[in-house]
């Protein structure tokens, strides 16, 4: 089941004009004395003038007596009764006026993604948020269109039955520009919604149940999606992985009847592009079991996440596909289900990798990291420069950073770049260590090395797989490990842009990144 596309648009017709099912507008909290059962005063943001001209001035003391306070993501509706052509108007908070600068493009962003789900019910609506006339122009149009359309989704579910109290989400945004001809705003518009679709299937994937989302099921949606594009596609099935000596993902998948695969996705850009090459890598375990060393049953329903990293790179490749970056990009995406069965493997296997090193298995549920160590591995055999590789990883870096912000190991300079991109795009991470005390206690008396740190426990979990995966990389590979098991599954209330359940992340930084080392190598 997949998701209903949002289309995007500029205008440049006077908001209170616009022939729309509702405008929104942003305000700005304004902190003061109290007065009478107001605390504070609202301060429109620009872009609202002529609506505010429209009520006579009084839009902000209207919107106070329904309890706006401008919050960040607050949003207030308001009937306009013929004083403006759209019937809705919409005032979503966007915190305190910054001084001397339009706000945040994160605070765009996420108003503008608070405000197109709250609208959900109206066909077209209209975004009349503060957009700079300055160099900071293109990011905050950037940020206000990506919000728009990530606010919007929504995941089209499995309900066979109608849902009166259900309202559509919104079928097309408008976003209001002084100049809807100009051509560096279209540009903008036009990667915001290419950006956008490509989210929209990553958070699809992730959100399918786990039975109609099995490796062979995955790797076929994800082939037939990036051969659509126009990207070259190679699937290698379980006899592939086998005779080609892929001993991690066989060894994960043989638990499961649905056998594992390896999607190999390739973009070539005109011309060949600079000398600079990229490989994504992305963990695609579809179900998450635990295999032999099973997990709780409590809350496992969220293992079907468990493969967020595969969707992000996946989908980040139909966004490069239309995007086309000056840089050859491949991704290569292992898919496998981790179940326990007389076939499972066990703990105390090894397991012969891609890369012919042994490796002891001292925890079934340790499984995404033998998966990633022969795709690494592939992709570094194959070429490349730079290797970006995502993974819902380790439950340490929730304990660690928590549920927004990805932990990020590797190469020093390109964790940094990392980091930058994640800042640039809203989808903060965070640099941690490698230390060689932890590779240390994965020295095993059998294999090369062991598949965790069994001294520390889980101590330094996220750590523990960081360092794993090192073991699989050349040294003359930049690399860096992005632990996205918390930020890629969002299971508490839509806030923002993001919606309940897959959140895309991170689609945007990988985009990000890409461009830059396009620009930049």
């Amino acid at each position: 089941m997949t998701s209903p596309t949002i289309s995007l648009s500029l205008v440049d017709t006077d908001p209170a004009e616009l022939a729309v099912d509702a405008i929104v507008i942003g305000v700005h909290s304004q902190p003061g004395e109290r007065v009478g059962d107001l605390v504070g005063t609202l301060l429109l943001a620009s872009g609202a003038e002529s609506i505010a001209a429209a009520f006579d001035g009084k839009l902000t003391e209207t919107l106070a007596l329904l309890g706006a306070t401008g919050g960040p993501g607050e949003v207030i509706k308001l009937a306009t009764l013929g004083t403006v052509t759209a019937p809705v108007i919409a005032a979503v908070g966007l915190g305190p006026e910054p001084t001397g600068a339009a706000p945040a493009p994160e605070i765009l962003r996420r108003a503008a993604g608070a405000a197109v789900r709250a609208l959900a019910g109206s066909t077209r609506v209209a975004l009349a948020l503060p957009l700079p006339d300055d160099a900071d122009a293109p990011a905050a149009l950037r940020a206000v269109s990506e919000g728009g359309l990530l606010g919007g989704y929504r995941f089209a579910g499995y309900k066979t039955r109608p849902q009166p109290a259900r309202r559509e989400p919104v079928a097309e945004v408008l976003v209001a520009v002084p100049d809807a001809g100009d051509a560096a705003a279209a540009a903008e518009v036009a990667r915001a919604q290419a950006v956008a679709n490509a989210v929209r299937f990553s958070r699809d994937w992730v959100n399918a149940a786990p039975n109609e989302l099995s490796p062979p099921a995955f790797a076929d949606s994800v082939a037939s999606a990036a051969r659509a594009a126009g990207l070259e596609v190679e699937v290698l099935d379980e006899v592939a992985l086998r005779e080609g000596g892929y001993g991690g993902i066989t060894a994960v998948g043989q638990g499961s009847q649905a056998p594992p695969r390896l999607v190999r996705i390739s973009y070539t850009p005109a011309g060949g592009g600079t000398g600079k090459r990229v490989a994504l890598v992305g963990k695609g375990i579809t179900f998450d079991s635990g295999g032999v060393s099973i997990k709780p049953s409590q809350g496992m329903w969220e293992m079907k996440a468990d493969m967020a990293g595969a969707a992000a790179v996946a989908a980040a490749m139909l966004a490069v596909a239309e995007l086309a970056p000056a840089v050859p990009v491949t991704a290569y995406v292992p898919m496998a289900e981790n179940m326990p069965s007389g076939t499972a493997y066990r703990p105390g296997d090894v397991i012969t990798m891609f890369n012919g090193k042994r490796v002891e298995v001292l925890n079934t549920d340790a499984e995404g990291r033998m998966i990633l160590g022969d795709a690494i591995a592939r992709a570094c055999v194959d070429g490349c420069d730079y290797l970006l590789e995502t993974s819902t990883l380790t439950g340490g870096q929730v304990v660690a950073l928590g549920k927004k912000v990805a932990g990020v190991m590797g190469t020093p300079e390109l964790c940094e770049r990392v980091r930058t991109a994640g800042e640039a795009v809203g989808e903060p991470t965070w640099p941690m260590p490698l230390p060689e005390d932890v590779r240390k206690g994965m020295d095993s008396e059998v294999a090369d090395i062991s598949q965790v740190n069994a001294g520390m426990d889980r101590a330094g979990h996220m750590l523990q797989g960081g360092v794993f995966l090192r073991e699989f990389v050349t040294e003359e590979v930049a690399w860096a490990h992005i632990d996205i098991a918390g930020p890629g599954y969002h299971s508490g209330e839509p806030t923002g842009y993001w919606t309940k359940g897959g959140t895309g992340v991170p689609v945007r930084t990988l985009l990000h990144l890409i461009e830059d080392i396009a620009r930049q190598g």
